[in-house]
């Protein structure tokens, strides 16, 4: 069975079915086609629960009482697509009439054209006159005893007439049920060797094609199933690596590293990133652990990690830390953000620097509300404070802890207090009236409980960074401890942070992918 190439069987069925169907349609069905249906035959005892049926079973001929009266409706019509001509009927030399129909154990009263498709039809059934008024046979139309003879109607595509017939029993006629009328009539040329036949109405396509494509899904199905049972998994992408990979560092760019940890598991199945509420304890912390974890695995023949990566806002500071290599990835933002009781939006860069330096100790002193100033500050070794020191404060520290529970903080007079991550930080902002403090964009834009605040009317924008007039940026920095093997996980998920989904993720996070800088190197605002 497996060496049998039942894909190309079934592909080859399948043409076989469409070029069937399209056969059938397009060259046999638009032979010249002859048809007939038969769309009521019923009797007056038939009809007994109708109303006005007493009159039916009244109906009269010359005076007489008709004996078990009945009706017939007959449906001709142009069945194929092909025009019908006066010479294509197969009728003997001279004959006018063109179809009999007969009615065994009836004779047939009476009969009458009912219905045209087109008013050109009616002059077939029209007889001519001679001139002095006597109505004279129709060429072609006769009734007998029990025969209906119907002339040669030039019929084009999809035309029809019908003809009603009255009848009754014949005497000595003794069967229950009368039998159903025998139509007999023919066309040279016609499909089934010119046969007239009975029909039947198709309001999407004609039987033998829907019985081909019947077969064509048929057909299509098993082809999908054998694809599927025969499919082998989907291989992963060359960048894939097999293993656990461990991540550390940062609060702030946090959010972009567990999203892009999320979609790489989904590239690479074998790849697993555990990822708790802890994993990321800030900068300083993040990159401790990484020095912990390559003094303790000691690599043998001077290969770095490749199972482990920390993230830091900025590089990493003085002497320390001499195996941990760093890779720019992203250009982030920051932002400080406020209490709503604050009532500011807006501060110049030189009321900012006096507030942390305590010059300022109430928001009125700036325009704002009536209301301490409180400062709440991310723990030291945090990127996003040591950014804030750098860039905003000019080298300045921030002042003492005045409450080391924030919670526990005198919110009647000004303070200071420091929490250990960046959504604590936020909800604590949120929750303290009149607190300052600061985080990465992408967050402070996402919590409704907190204020951003411009500076010097500038909103922490990739555009405002880029002219130099917003000052709260910092290049986020991956380190690694030695140099990873080129086909190691570590290796693998930075290479996905500077492709295509990778830069998707870093920008809708609000930061700029150093990849798509002018010198991606050095990861700087133009």
């Amino acid at each position: 069975m497996n060496g049998f190439p039942w894909d190309t069987t079934l592909a080859v069925v399948g043409l076989a079915v469409s070029g069937a169907a399209a056969l059938w349609e397009f060259v046999v069905g638009s032979r010249k086609l002859l048809g007939y249906r038969v769309q009521m035959d019923t009797t007056a005892q038939d009809a007994a629960t109708a109303p006005y049926a007493g009159v039916l079973r009244q109906m009269q001929h010359n005076g007489t009482s008709l004996h078990d009266p009945s009706f017939v409706l007959l449906r001709i019509e142009n069945s194929g697509r092909a025009p019908i001509v006066e010479d294509d009927y197969l009728a003997p030399d001279g004959a006018r009439a063109g179809i009999q129909v007969t009615f065994r154990g009836r004779r047939v009263v009476g009969m009458v054209v009912t219905e045209l498709s087109r008013s050109e039809l009616r002059s077939f059934f029209v007889p001519p006159g001679n001139g002095q008024g006597t109505p004279q046979p129709v060429p072609g139309l006769g009734v007998g005893d029990g025969l209906i003879e119907l002339p040669k109607v030039k019929l084009n595509r999809r035309d029809h007439y019908k003809v009603l017939a009255v009848l009754e029993r014949e005497a000595g006629f003794t069967e229950q049920t009368f039998p159903d009328p025998e139509v007999v009539g023919g066309i040279v040329g016609g499909v089934r060797r010119g046969r007239m036949r009975k029909t039947e109405y198709y309001p999407f396509a004609a039987k033998p094609v829907r019985v081909l494509l019947v077969l064509l899904v048929l057909v299509l199905i098993g082809q999908s199933l054998f694809m599927l049972l025969r499919s082998d998994p989907k291989p992963a992408p060359l960048d894939c690596a097999k293993g656990t990979l461990t991540l550390s560092g940062s609060t702030a760019f946090a959010p972009v590293l567990r999203e892009a940890a999320r979609q790489y598991e989904k590239t690479c199945p074998d790849a697993h990133i555990p990822l708790s509420g802890d994993t990321f304890k800030g900068s300083v912390p993040g990159l401790n652990a990484l020095e912990a974890a390559g003094r303790q695995d000691k690599p043998k023949g001077g290969r770095g990690l490749g199972d482990r990566l920390a993230f830091s806002d900025g590089p990493k500071s003085g002497t320390g830390h001499p195996q941990l290599l760093p890779r720019p990835v992203a250009l982030s933002l920051f932002t400080l953000v406020v209490n709503p009781d604050a009532g500011v939006k807006d501060l110049p860069l030189k009321q900012v620097r006096d507030i942390y330096a305590g010059k300022t100790t109430n928001w009125k002193q700036v325009g704002g509300n009536d209301v301490p100033i409180h400062l709440v500050s991310r723990y030291p070794g945090s990127g996003t404070r040591t950014t804030l020191e750098l860039r905003v404060l000019g080298n300045q520290r921030l002042p003492g802890v005045t409450a080391s529970d924030c919670a526990a903080m005198d919110t009647a007079k000004p303070g200071r207090c420091e929490v250990g991550d960046t959504q604590t930080h936020l909800d604590t902002v949120a929750s303290t009236p009149g607190a300052l403090g600061h985080s990465e964009v992408g967050a402070a834009t996402a919590h409704a409980g907190v204020q951003p605040v411009r500076i010097d009317g500038y909103p922490a924008t990739l555009e405002g960074v880029d002219g130099g007039a917003y000052p709260y940026w910092q290049t986020e920095y991956a380190y690694t401890y030695g140099e990873p093997p080129a086909g190691s996980l570590a290796a693998g998920f930075l290479r996905y942070l500077s492709d295509e989904v990778g830069k998707d993720i870093i920008r809708s996070h609000g930061d700029r992918p150093c990849a798509e800088l002018a010198k991606p190197l050095l990861c700087r605002p133009s």
